[in-house]
């Protein structure tokens, strides 16, 4: 990474650095190979043009795939954190409520003195697997803020 506040901690001139106070997601694939192998991919940004992917593979199914868009969101989570926070998954689950799909994330966290559970949902209409991923994203919004914060 080379802007300032990167957790590598190179610098480079301030006044064309743009902190953020969150990362950003900026993309989502999925992959299936005649196999039945899938690979997720989940992008994010710090700042402008610092991108980090994250990379799950596994076999394909309903349930797993779902999966492996979360673990692929955890992934990139921590490269951005350089493993000084991680997360297990403790499952994804998609429900039905109020005529829409949710998906929900639930993980446990460590490296962070926030709360050791986390729990987050995204309103997934289409995609479910990607929908995982933007679950993971909101369970951990609060704990990559304190981390940031700290940069």
């Amino acid at each position: 990474m080379s802007s300032e506040g990167a957790p590598n901690g190179s610098r480079v001139d301030a006044a064309a650095v743009v902190r953020r106070e969150r990362l950003r997601f900026t993309g989502f694939t999925l992959t299936r190979s005649p196999s039945g192998q899938v690979t997720c991919e989940v992008s994010l940004e710090w700042a402008p043009g610092e991108s980090i992917v994250g990379r799950a593979q596994g076999q394909a199914s309903p349930a797993g795939d779902a999966r492996l868009g979360a673990d692929a969101a955890i992934r990139a989570l921590e490269i951005f954190t350089q493993g000084t926070i991680t997360f297990d998954l403790v499952g994804v689950k998609v429900v039905r409520a109020f005529d829409a799909n949710v998906v929900i994330a639930s993980l446990i966290q460590r490296g962070d003195a926030g709360p050791d559970r986390l729990l987050g949902c995204y309103l997934a209409d289409g995609d479910m697997v990607k929908g995982a991923a933007l679950a993971v994203l909101n369970a951990t919004n609060r704990v990559l803020g304190n981390y940031i914060s700290t940069l």
